[in-house]
């Protein structure tokens, strides 16, 4: 595995993120009409998640059986990207359950 750093481009980040260089929005459209919503970032989030969990348990079985094209590396890497990505989905999992409670629970 050849893995090389390269300088951060703050330009080329910016602009993924749908932002001028000074931080402003690129669209004048308003938020809402992007057409994203909170929940399709969710779905997404979780097919990722899945999709991540599933190459590892396939990189496990194929080390299992001696596969000479799969690495012990690459295999413990993808393991820990979605141990990773499964606890970040569990935390925020616990953040909205926790939002929810305390609006519940507000005084009207």
């Amino acid at each position: 595995m050849d893995m090389k750093l390269r300088p951060f481009d703050f330009a080329q980040a910016a602009a993924r993120a749908g932002l001028a260089v000074n931080g402003t929005p690129l669209s004048a459209k308003p938020a809402a009409t992007t057409g994203a919503s909170f929940g399709d970032a969710m779905t997404q989030a979780l097919k990722n998640v899945s999709a991540q969990q599933n190459e590892a348990t396939r990189l496990q079985r194929e080390v299992q059986l001696d596969n000479p094209t799969v690495s012990l590396e690459e295999t413990m890497v993808s393991m820990q990207k979605a141990q990773i990505g499964f606890q970040a989905t569990l935390q925020v999992r616990n953040r909205l359950v926790s939002a929810y409670s305390e609006i519940m629970n507000m005084q009207v």
